[in-house]
C-alpha cells in the first residue's frame, strides 16, 4: 500500500492507493462517527464495510444525473434516515459519483464529513483528489459546486480490474495530462506507482493553492475545450477522451501563439498517442459552438482563457485572441 499525504494543514488526509485499499475505510473514518451514508450507483458491485450502522444511497449513472436534482434527492435521504453532522457520508465509484457526493456531503448541514473510495483510473489520478467538488448546469459541466476536502481517500487498484475498456481509457486521459505538469517519469512506473505518481503531483499543487487561486488552474490543462467537447450534444466523448483531445489542442494553440516549438507539440501528440486516446476533433466539429462553449469556462473572466505549455511550463493565458482561437480549431478539423 502506497500512502500519500495532502498537506493541507488542519484539513491534511492521506490517500491510500493499492489492491484491497477499500478494505482500510473503518480505520480511515474520523473519530466518533455513528452512522455512514454510502453512495454510489446500481450495478456497481463494489462492498464496502465502514464498520458502523450505515444506508446505501444510488445515484443515477451518467453525466445527465450529475445535477442539482441528485444532489437534493440525497440530502433529503440524509435527513429522512436522520445523518448528522458528525456522521459521514462515503462515496463509491468514479468521478461522478465522488463529485456528486462529495457536493451533497458539503451543502448537508453546512457540511459533513467525506471519504471517497475511487473506483475508476479517471477518479484515483484526478477527481477523487483535491476537495473540488460540484455538478453540472444545463449551460456547462461543474458550474455549481464547493471546495469540500475529504477526510481520506481510497484508490483500490484491485477495483480497476473489472473496469470496462472506455473508462480506463478515459482515467488515461488524465495521466497523459500530468506528463506536462511534472510527471515525466511516469512512463517508467507500474499501475500502483503511476496513480500514485499523479496523485502526489495533484497534491503538491493543491497543498500551495487550494482554492484554485493561481497554480491549482495548471490542473485543467487540456479541460477548457475538453468540457466543451463533453457538453456538446454531438460528440460520444468520455471525459479523459476530451481531455486528450483538449492537450493536444492546447499545444498547437501555444505554438500559434509562439509559446512552445513544433517539437513540443509533437510530444503532446506521442504521450497521447501512446495512451490509445484520440488526438482529433470529432467529424462534424463546429468552431463556432466550441468557442461558445469555451467562453463559459470558469477560467474566462474577461475573455476566452486557456492553460497553456510554455518556456515557464503550464500556466494559465488570460484573454487569448478570438480569431487564433477559431484557426487552431480549424486546422484540427473543426468547420
Amino acid at each position: 500500500m502506497i500512502v500519500v499525504p495532502v498537506e493541507l494543514d488542519e484539513r491534511s488526509y492521506d490517500v491510500y492507493v493499492g489492491a484491497g485499499a477499500r478494505h482500510r475505510l473503518l480505520e480511515v473514518l474520523p473519530v466518533g462517527v455513528r452512522r455512514a451514508a454510502i453512495v454510489t450507483q446500481p450495478g456497481l458491485d463494489i462492498d464496502v464495510d465502514p464498520g458502523v450502522e450505515h444506508r446505501t444511497f444510488e445515484i443515477g449513472v451518467g453525466e445527465e444525473e450529475k445535477n442539482l436534482e441528485t444532489v437534493e434527492s440525497l440530502c433529503r435521504g440524509f435527513a429522512r434516515w436522520g445523518l448528522g453532522r458528525g456522521d459521514v457520508v462515503v462515496s463509491v465509484g468514479g468521478g461522478m459519483v465522488t463529485d456528486t457526493a462529495g457536493f451533497a456531503a458539503a451543502v448537508y448541514h453546512r457540511g459533513v464529513p467525506v471519504v471517497h473510495v475511487a473506483t475508476t483510473l479517471l477518479a484515483q489520478v484526478d477527481a477523487a483528489i483535491g476537495g473540488k467538488t460540484g455538478v453540472n448546469l444545463p449551460e456547462g459541466k461543474n458550474l455549481v459546486g464547493a471546495f469540500w476536502q475529504p477526510s481520506a481517500v481510497l484508490c483500490d487498484t484491485e477495483t480497476l480490474e473489472t473496469l470496462p475498456p472506455r473508462e480506463y481509457r478515459s482515467g488515461l486521459g488524465e495521466i497523459a495530462k500530468y506528463h506536462f505538469l511534472g510527471g515525466e517519469d511516469l512512463a517508467d512506473c507500474n499501475l500502483d506507482e503511476k496513480v500514485a505518481r499523479c496523485v502526489a503531483i495533484k497534491a503538491a499543487v493543491v497543498a500551495g493553492d487550494e482554492r484554485e487561486g493561481g497554480r491549482r488552474a495548471t490542473l485543467n490543462y487540456g479541460h477548457t475545450l475538453g468540457h466543451a467537447l463533453e457538453t456538446a450534444s454531438d460528440y460520444d466523448l468520455r471525459h479523459g477522451e476530451a481531455v486528450a483531445i483538449g492537450l493536444v489542442f492546447a499545444a498547437n494553440l501555444g505554438r500559434a501563439l509562439g509559446r512552445i516549438d513544433d517539437q513540443r507539440v509533437a510530444e503532446h501528440r506521442r504521450v497521447v498517442g501512446g495512451y490509445d486516446l484520440p488526438a482529433d476533433l470529432p467529424p462534424g466539429s463546429s468552431a463556432d459552438e466550441l468557442v461558445q462553449l469555451m467562453k463559459r469556462d470558469k477560467k474566462a473572466k474577461t475573455g476566452l482563457a486557456f492553460v497553456l505549455d510554455g518556456a515557464r511550463g503550464v500556466e494559465p493565458v488570460a484573454d487569448v485572441p478570438e480569431d487564433v482561437v477559431r484557426d487552431v480549431l480549424r486546422a484540427m478539423g473543426a468547420g
